[in-house]
């Protein structure tokens, strides 16, 4: 079933259940988040990347943090579903904003609890090595959205995640990144250390003929 939702398209991929801290500071988004904010109503951040990309999240105003003279505002709000984009006005009729018709994509909690142990482990791995074990407590996680911004994924991969229907898929997902990033930042963090020894006095034993 088809909806209409006013667009706000950023550089960002929105998780469901992710809040987002955002400042609205252009008039046309001023009038959008006070027009959600009077009438309860949502609105959708499409993905912008070189152009509206077709998925995005649609976006629920949890709380104007503060409001400037300037009317600009400092507001969080809270990712509810994903949805892929039908149609785009650059400017709905009588407003400032754009907006168009979307589709809401179903999600599919099939993942395997024996992945999602794995996924943790892989994580408290990562996080370790680059020294953010004291910043993100992985025993703490539930599920798989919480860990997306916090492993080095580029918007496009984010992307990609944001289209998987399927939280099985999701999972293999990570996992595959994970498996792929520890090595690469044990490497990292081997070449570092090198680099830390140049210039240093070293006792070096002598080569024996």
């Amino acid at each position: 079933m088809e909806e209409f939702l006013p667009f706000f398209p950023l550089k960002l991929v929105a998780f469901p259940q992710e809040n987002v801290n955002l400042h609205i500071f252009e008039d046309r988004y001023k009038q959008l988040i006070k027009e959600c904010v009077a009438e309860d109503k949502c609105f959708g951040i499409p993905v912008f990347d070189t152009g509206i990309l077709e998925f995005g999240s649609e976006m629920k105003v949890e709380k104007v943090v503060k409001t400037y003279p300037s009317g600009e505002m400092d507001i969080t709000v809270c990712c509810e579903r994903v949805f892929e984009l039908i149609t785009f006005q650059e400017v709905v009729k009588g407003k400032l904003y754009s907006g168009g018709k979307v589709t809401f994509i179903e999600n599919l909690e099939d993942g395997n609890p024996m992945k999602w142990q794995r996924i943790k482990e892989l994580a408290s791995q990562f996080v370790a090595l680059i020294k953010m074990d004291d910043k993100l407590n992985v025993a703490d996680l539930t599920q798989e959205y919480e860990l997306t911004h916090k492993l080095g994924l580029s918007l496009e991969q984010e992307y990609a995640m944001l289209q998987m229907t399927k939280q099985s898929q999701r999972y293999d997902y990570l996992i595959n990144h994970l498996e792929r990033a520890i090595p690469f930042v044990k490497e990292m963090e081997r070449a570092k250390e090198r680099i830390q020894m140049n210039g240093h006095f070293q006792h070096i034993d002598p080569l024996k003929f």
